[in-house]
């Protein structure tokens, strides 16, 4: 029996009010004919909603239009093998999941369940991290790391209540951002109003010679010393690089490192090698492979991307001009 292909897995990230409910509302009223299941995150110890949702853990319901929604109050993978077990007995239906998670949430844990087990990894494809962000009260949020943590995992960025800030406001916002998450194009979302094409098949954690998803990356306006815990570093070489030392390079890095790396992506041109070499990791995770022959018309840049936790820009840079040697 052949598998049926894996099915695409988006999270939805971001403060307490920045809008992910309007947002899931918008997305499974929408007429997009897809079966889409939800899984409301919330993780609670206690069940504080025990009188209304009952003892059970996970709770299934299928609304009118075929969409599936998923409220636990328990592990997530346990909800994830939960929803399989339910669409392979064919009691449930869909062809997509959508994972809101709660406004404190660090999406680090989310991210590695689709990578560390073998099953998940097959049956589910991690799409993309979208985090939406909070016009009006951002500079209120980002005060705390985990909400620059929710911006530097994202793949794009969705900011709400526009309308309540000035242009100066958004625009400082904007490059604010900007340099947290060099990879994350920003979009404005209106009352949970947003063209789907901006939340599905993002292939953010997809192998391939794609930096910006969809977009080169954003230039950055210098800040001074920055207020942010996590930040952006983009890294560029015309030389060939050496592959021995590049994975040495790496290896050091996520020994020493890896907890702060959130995101990484590299595009890199390796010595005696026509083909493109892709990488990119979560923390410590990561995977690489080779893409599309250069051009012979082509430049040949390496560029990598990385988005950390107090990020060691020193040591990454020393390490990757030996590289480039």
């Amino acid at each position: 029996m052949t598998l049926a292909q894996p099915i695409p897995v988006t999270v939805l990230s971001g403060f307490l009010g920045a809008g992910k409910t309007t947002l899931l509302r918008h997305l499974l009223k929408a007429e997009h004919g897809l079966k889409i299941a939800v899984i409301e995150n919330e993780f609670s110890d206690a069940g504080i909603d025990t009188q209304l949702l009952g003892a059970e853990p996970v709770q299934v319901m299928t609304l009118s239009n075929g969409c599936v929604c998923c409220t636990i109050h328990t592990d997530l993978t346990k909800a994830l093998f939960l929803l399989l077990e339910r669409l392979d007995s064919g009691e449930i239906a869909f062809d997509r999941l959508v994972i809101e998670c709660t406004g404190l949430a660090d999406p680090a844990p989310v991210a590695q369940t689709f990578f560390i087990d073998e099953e998940l990894r097959e049956r589910y494809i991690l799409d993309g991290i979208i985090t939406l962000v909070d016009a009006a009260n951002a500079d209120t949020h980002l005060a705390q790391t985990i909400a620059q943590a929710q911006i530097g995992f994202a793949d794009r960025l969705l900011v709400s209540k526009r309308d309540l800030v000035d242009d100066a406001a958004f625009e400082a916002l904007s490059a604010r951002l900007t340099r947290i998450n060099r990879r994350a194009p920003i979009r404005v979302v209106e009352h949970g109003k947003i063209d789907l094409a901006e939340l599905l098949d993002v292939r953010g954690f997809n192998l391939n010679a794609d930096l910006g998803g969809g977009m080169s990356l954003r230039p950055v306006a210098p800040a001074g010393h920055s207020v942010d815990r996590i930040s952006s570093l983009v890294l560029r070489s015309d030389q060939p690089l050496d592959l021995d030392k590049l994975s040495e390079f790496m290896n050091e890095l996520l020994e020493e490192h890896g907890p702060q790396l959130l995101r990484y992506k590299g595009v890199l041109s390796i010595k005696d090698e026509p083909r493109r070499m892709v990488f990119q990791g979560v923390l410590k995770l990561y995977g690489f492979d080779w893409d599309t022959e250069w051009a012979e018309d082509e430049k040949r840049e390496s560029v990598i991307v990385f988005i950390a936790d107090e990020l060691p820009e020193e040591k990454i840079r020393a390490g990757f001009a030996k590289i480039s040697e």
